[in-house]
């Protein structure tokens, strides 16, 4: 057994290693703060977010290895902190300069609940401590303002829109300017300059994750929009039958075309459990979604399942995730959310730190 001193210490802790990083916290920089007082042990953990799946397992793993090397440890403390990494990309520095990542969440066809997923992935990010924001980019069809309960219109500070907010979530939607009775009818040009003016031109503040609901589909418009957009990655959501794993493919084409990394494939509606018997069925098929992620070799980041309360709460404008904390199906969301925070730490992996206020978990 080692003796207890601040070296051995770290000598322990390069045993625990981030499963998806696939190097030693002491080599990622996590610990931070290492000091002795006595027997008592207190550090900082700084992880790369604040929705690391794994962050409790990594307290468990932090004390069985100093506590197996050092004889004479007391108490030990672990402070979990958080630093998200920024994605270094000048035209996003310039349009979104306090924004650390921007993510487009797509689908190749419509009807999978891209918007749905959306909204509850960003409630998701919020409830375990990031800043978060959501930008409705579909503009022919935004649902922002209902999935989030938001019937005011923003407001104008100094010449900036000030998203509204909710959840945790900031929020911007073109449903919240125009008659919710009236339809939009813009060519691409108008549609992709509005979206432009949703980055520009609102006030979005320091935030760790900025979402974009894409509009479904790979047409012009969407190839406009992630031309344009400065995008971390993006998110692609299917249901598990064919036709719909079809379009994933074609939607995986235009984000290469473009040099947006794809971060994984969500796929919703997976199933369906009978809430009388318990039964499970399959009612769009199963599986496709990890089938095709592992033939487009990309990550598959979770199934959801399709639930009557997915759909009440998002019609009341409250989020499962935030409705339903404990359920089965906002967990499976939650794990989702960490899935995915996960790959924009691996994709940043090996790119500068640049520095930011921790934020305590």
């Amino acid at each position: 057994m080692l003796i207890l001193t601040e070296e051995n210490i770290l000598q322990a802790l390069h045993a625990v290693v981030d499963p998806d990083l696939h190097r030693d916290i002491v080599s990622l920089g996590f610990v931070k703060n290492l000091s002795i007082k006595g027997a008592a042990v207190t550090f900082d953990l700084q992880l790369t977010t604040p929705a690391c799946p794994v962050r409790d397992q990594f307290i468990q793993d932090c004390e069985k290895a100093i506590r197996s090397s050092i004889a004479g440890v007391g108490e030990i403390n672990i402070t979990m902190t958080s630093n998200v990494r920024t994605h270094t990309q000048e035209k996003k520095n310039i349009i979104l300069p306090d924004v650390k990542n921007t993510i487009a969440v797509a689908s190749g066809k419509g009807g999978v609940g891209k918007s749905t997923v959306a909204v509850n992935l960003a409630v998701a990010l919020a409830m375990d401590g990031a800043k978060v924001g959501m930008l409705d980019a579909d503009i022919y069809g935004p649902s922002a303002p209902l999935m989030f309960g938001i019937h005011e219109k923003p407001k104008v500070d100094k010449n900036k829109l000030q998203p509204l907010e909710r959840y945790g979530v900031k929020v911007m939607s073109i449903g919240f300017l125009v008659n919710p009775m009236e339809a939009v009818i813009w060519r691409g040009p108008m549609a992709s300059g509005a979206v432009k003016q949703f980055m520009s031109d609102v006030e979005w503040g320091e935030l760790d994750y900025l979402i974009f609901d894409l509009p479904p589909g790979t047409g012009d418009i969407q190839l406009t929009l992630v031309q344009t957009i400065p995008l971390t990655g993006a998110v692609i959501v299917t249901t598990p039958q064919d036709v719909a794993l079809a379009d994933v493919r074609k939607g995986l084409m235009m984000f290469n075309k473009v040099n947006v990394p794809v971060l994984g494939i969500v796929e919703n509606m997976s199933y369906y459990i009978c809430g009388h018997c318990g039964s499970r069925e399959n009612i769009f098929d199963t599986g496709g979604g990890a089938r095709t992620a592992g033939e487009l070799n990309v990550p598959f980041l979770g199934e959801i399942p399709i639930n009557t309360n997915i759909r009440i709460s998002g019609d009341e404008g409250n989020p499962i995730v935030h409705s339903h904390p404990e359920s089965e199906q906002a967990k499976l969301i939650q794990a989702v959310s960490r899935q995915l925070a996960a790959q924009i730490s691996i994709l940043h992996l090996g790119t500068p730190q640049v520095p930011n206020i921790e934020i305590l978990l």
